[in-house]
């Protein structure tokens, strides 16, 4: 039964090509199965979001997504973006430039997925409509740039904390002679999944051919059949009409980076860190980021003041911008909650029982990493797949004497698929709402590419697995 709600949320969202429908169907069948009866599957439904929203790590997910979406949309009326986009998109002149930029912005905004994502994107979507570039391809390459990546870091990203601890759990659990971190660092090459999805997102950037894609001649064709939406088309012509001002853009930025990096310093040495390195490691990236985004909307919206830019005007497109986001914001409650009747229906158990401890030794890290990956791809989160699988491999590696390091490195590579290739995945929930492209249309468009690299990584944990067992 606990798959039940999962299965609903794939086969309706290919059937009507929208997640949210699905969603909600299969969050109310689960508090049903949880609850067999209408009223109490409904209460139980409310009971299940409520909880979601009063998980400390999710509201602040929630208001950074919210806050940041605000600070976009006063850059974007005080012109920061526009003038950004006209000095930066003068300086590239085809699709290979734009996908090189992309990657180029990494050493800045490598924290926390979200945080680039939202921090690039609009930027990218300025150049990108101006060239008229395939949304698709410029988005899985943001994706792909971003997951690849910060996954891969020891330090200064928004998982390295949860990371280690889930690590931690299991050696604690087990009773291991082994430090956690030492266990994580040496499981690192071993994310075969992130290592090939980098490289063949490198090949992809740089070697592959500039010829630009049919997909914006589609996408005209099909918005020519569409009713026009008079909103946007309010909203461009006032767009439309701004000044240009770069520096509107690059001083928020500026200091959204600057204060995130030294607040994660600060963060780690409350903790009790004794070098950069370790501040970075332990610090509360999630919290982190929201505070350096609410410090930067209160010293920008001063800045504007400063600047002559209205200030009513500034304050209704902090709502817009804000507002913009709700359609993810809510699709990830939804997501969130899914996971939760998932839970309380037995899934952790129901993978357990099926995997069992009879496989060999040398089959465990594969044999984790393609379950691994099938159920992120269900539940969309990487941090999900993680907390219900690491405490499972480190169990069977344990068991079976198994690379511990090669097992926890497995685990980590199925979260990442999940969070590249899942319609239910935050961060291809956000590149799909920022860039305005449909959700299953551009989760499909990227499995494709996901699922080769998880072939080649599955190979790589069987062979791997069978010489140093």
């Amino acid at each position: 039964m606990s798959i039940i709600p999962f299965l609903i949320v794939i086969a309706m969202s290919i059937w009507l090509k929208k997640i949210m429908p699905g969603l909600v169907l299969g969050l109310l069948v689960g508090a049903l199965l949880v609850e067999a009866n209408l009223l109490g599957g409904a209460q139980e439904t409310v009971t299940y979001v409520v909880n979601t929203l009063s998980d400390k790590s999710n509201i602040q997910i929630i208001a950074f997504l919210y806050l940041f979406g605000g600070l976009v949309g006063m850059m974007t009326i005080s012109g920061g973006i526009k003038g950004f986009s006209e000095w930066i998109g003068g300086k590239i002149h085809s699709q290979r430039g734009l996908l090189s930029l992309i990657w180029l912005t990494l050493p800045f905004t490598f924290m926390m997925p979200m945080f680039r994502i939202m921090m690039i994107g609009p930027v990218i979507k300025s150049i990108m409509e101006k060239m008229k570039l395939s949304k698709k391809r410029v988005g899985m390459t943001m994706d792909v740039s971003t997951e690849s990546v910060i996954v891969l870091l020891p330090v200064a990203t928004a998982f390295v904390g949860f990371m280690i601890s889930l690590v931690d759990s299991g050696i604690q659990k087990h009773q291991l002679d082994a430090s956690a971190y030492h266990i994580f660092l040496l499981s690192i090459p071993f994310n075969f999944f992130a290592i090939v999805t980098l490289i063949l997102g490198l090949v992809q950037t740089f070697w592959s051919s500039s010829k630009k894609e049919d997909e914006p001649k589609k996408q005209s064709n099909d918005a020519k059949k569409e009713e026009p939406d008079y909103h946007k088309m309010g909203r461009k012509k006032e767009l439309s009409m701004v000044k240009a001002q770069p520096w509107n853009l690059i001083v928020p930025l500026f200091l959204l980076l600057g204060f995130s990096l030294f607040l994660l310093w600060q963060d780690g040495n409350e903790k009790g860190a004794d070098s950069i390195f370790q501040a970075f490691s332990i610090a509360d990236a999630t919290f982190v980021m929201l505070l350096a985004v609410f410090i930067t909307l209160v010293i920008t919206f001063i800045f504007y003041m400063l600047r002559r830019q209205p200030i009513d005007e500034t304050i209704y497109h902090f709502f817009d911008g804000g507002n913009r986001l709700m359609q993810a914001i809510i699709l990830l409650v939804l997501v969130w909650a899914l996971s939760l009747v998932a839970e309380d229906l037995g899934f952790s158990l129901f993978i357990s029982s099926t995997l069992g401890s009879f496989l060999p030794a040398f089959t465990i890290p594969a044999v984790i990493f393609v379950i691994g990956a099938v159920v992120a791809y269900f539940i969309g989160s990487s941090w999900g797949t993680w907390g219900l699988f690491m405490p499972l491999g480190i169990t069977l590696a344990t068991v079976t004497d198994s690379s511990l390091a090669l097992t926890v490195g497995a685990v980590f590579a199925s979260g990442a698929f999940g969070a590249l290739a899942s319609p239910l995945g935050d961060t291809t929930i956000t590149t799909a709402s920022i860039l305005d492209m449909p959700l299953v249309e551009y989760a499909r468009y990227k499995l494709k590419f996901a699922s080769i690299c998880a072939g080649i990584a599955a190979v790589l944990y069987l062979a791997v697995g069978f010489f140093i067992v």
